[in-house]
């Protein structure tokens, strides 16, 4: 089972087929625009304030791009660092344009900070275009530097309603293993569906800030992504049932 935003699971679906897995994928969230657009047009108007435009996911740079492109500003990036977190965030930003001056091997926020502080100095400003839930080390250790961070909202994700027949596989055949992507998957799997449908499946997480997640929900990962990649999230469930 993988639970993970619908648009970005084929490839990972295709990959676990080509293990031999029968893969059931449940799309729990729904990426939609920010209630109130206006902070995010208003940081792409004035984009070449900033000293670096830092990307924690692909929907974030998506977001902003078409923000910039409806501003006239897109141009102006090109006088912006850029930073992202995970190689499919740094790969969205290049398909782009973007030169990615900063990509850390590790997939979180800490990591993304350790790799751009010494670039930095105290009274530079940072853009954040997130998701409206996302988390905020990234942005506490910069603001505890003294830089000035102007975090808006990219995107929201809701919750997508489930079809009652997911939900009845579900209960007649629990999987053996329960891929998540994101902290939010995990939150929203808990909620909606709850804990007994996953039966005795081991449980993985593509980072650790995922795993973290699963930790405090009371859902321990039996093995997390090297990476925040498909393949190695199909590695790391491979050596969760191999054990």
């Amino acid at each position: 089972m993988v639970t993970r935003p619908r648009e970005r699971a084929e490839e990972l679906c295709f990959l676990l087929e080509d293990e031999g897995a029968e893969v059931l994928s449940v799309p729990l969230l729904e990426l939609r625009p920010p209630e109130d657009p206006r902070p995010l047009a208003s940081a792409a108007e004035h984009i070449q304030r900033y000293r670096w435009v830092v990307f924690a996911s692909p929907s974030a740079v998506e977001a902003l791009m078409e923000a910039l492109r409806e501003a006239g500003t897109a141009d102006r990036l090109r006088r912006v660092k850029v930073a992202a977190v995970g190689p499919r965030t740094a790969r969205t930003a290049e398909g782009y344009g973007l030169d990615v001056a900063a990509e850390p091997e590790e997939g979180t926020g800490e990591a993304l900070f350790q790799a751009i502080k010494d670039g930095l100095q105290s009274g530079d400003e940072v853009l954040l275009p997130a998701a409206e839930e996302g988390r905020r080390e990234l942005e506490d250790g910069l603001r505890e530097m003294g830089v000035l961070v102007t975090r808006v909202t990219a995107y929201r994700s809701t919750p997508a309603a489930l079809p009652p027949e997911v939900l009845a596989l579900l209960a007649e055949s629990p999987p053996h293993v329960a891929l998540f992507a994101s902290p939010r998957t995990a939150e929203v799997f808990l909620e909606d569906v709850g804990r007994e449908k996953l039966g005795t499946a081991k449980v993985v997480a593509i980072g650790p800030t995922t795993a973290g997640a699963l930790e405090r929900l009371g859902l321990p990962a039996d093995a997390v992504a090297e990476r925040p990649t498909p393949e190695a999230l199909v590695d790391a469930a491979v050596r969760a049932v191999r054990g």
